[in-house]
């Protein structure tokens, strides 16, 4: 894997090796078990420090599932790599077309983000130039960003802390 890609777009391998998994019991309904048995599993990505929670089901194999997508989300909303010149070709396979081919809750969905995010982060939130580079149109991109609401929220927020006109 080439040094520059962002750890949300890593490979489930690659990404758990910089990961520390810690266990821990969980509080709540579920009864005798539940209270027994450490199945909350809190995933920290050591690089950035980033981490991620889950402990809502009695399953240890699912809750660790749960908190690497979670993990995944807040590392691509929370950490900035320097974008590749163009599009990747998941980016391209998952955007061409008439429709966006990944709902909200795909485990692509993250690597997306953080490929959208990154290029704003280096176009200064300019949407047009970002989608630009993306090669995809400005609504599709928004589309994009409105996969995870906090995103497109955190956008908004940065333009109008810069006194610009925020998406819908």
């Amino acid at each position: 894997m080439p040094a520059d890609v962002h750890p949300a777009a890593l490979p489930r391998e690659a990404l758990l090796a910089q990961v520390e998994e810690l266990r821990s019991r969980g509080t709540g309904p579920g009864g005798q078990r539940r209270n027994k048995v450490q199945t909350q599993v809190r995933l920290v990505h050591v690089p950035t420090g980033v981490s991620a929670l889950a402990g809502e089901r009695r399953s240890l194999v699912i809750n660790r599932g749960a908190a690497l997508y979670r993990l995944r989300l807040a590392l691509a909303l929370g950490h900035r790599t320097q974008p590749a010149s163009g599009p990747s070709e998941l980016w391209r396979r998952r955007t061409g077309g008439a429709t966006l081919a990944v709902g909200s809750s795909h485990d692509d969905v993250p690597a997306l983000l953080a490929e959208a995010l990154d290029v704003l982060d280096s176009v200064d939130d300019e949407l047009p130039a970002a989608a630009s580079r993306l090669q995809v149109s400005t609504s599709r991109l928004v589309r994009v960003l409105k996969l995870e609401p906090a995103a497109l929220a955190a956008l908004n927020q940065r333009l109008r802390a810069a006194g610009r006109s925020t998406w819908r």
